[in-house]
């Protein structure tokens, strides 16, 4: 169990290093990111802020798409990309709390 918990962990880290590289769509979107190392999603209150950061970014990211239609589906894909990401912080996250638990 322990293994499959480590490779868990590896891959949610894996994915969270990527998760800047994933808004840099294009070299206009380059400073569009959420920033999570200061925030615990563990919390209502730290989720509420990863939201409120989220919206920020998406908004940010697809306000050059040129119609409606495509802001419109641009803002549900980065969204959804965004919540994905938030999942597999939640599961890292416990995971690194589990195994400085059990180290004590």
């Amino acid at each position: 169990m322990q293994d499959f918990a480590s490779k868990i962990s590896g891959a949610a880290m894996l994915a969270l290093a990527a998760l800047p590289i994933a808004a840099l769509a294009t070299a206009s979107h380059a400073a569009t990111m959420v920033k999570v190392a200061d925030i615990d999603v563990l919390t209502p209150q730290g989720v509420a802020e990863f939201n409120r950061r989220a919206d920020v970014a998406t908004r940010k990211f697809c306000l050059p798409e040129a119609t409606l239609e495509k802001r419109t589906a641009c803002l549900a894909g980065v969204k959804a990309e965004l919540g994905d990401k938030l999942a597999v912080l939640k599961v890292a996250r416990l995971e690194q709390a589990s195994q400085s638990f059990a180290a004590r």
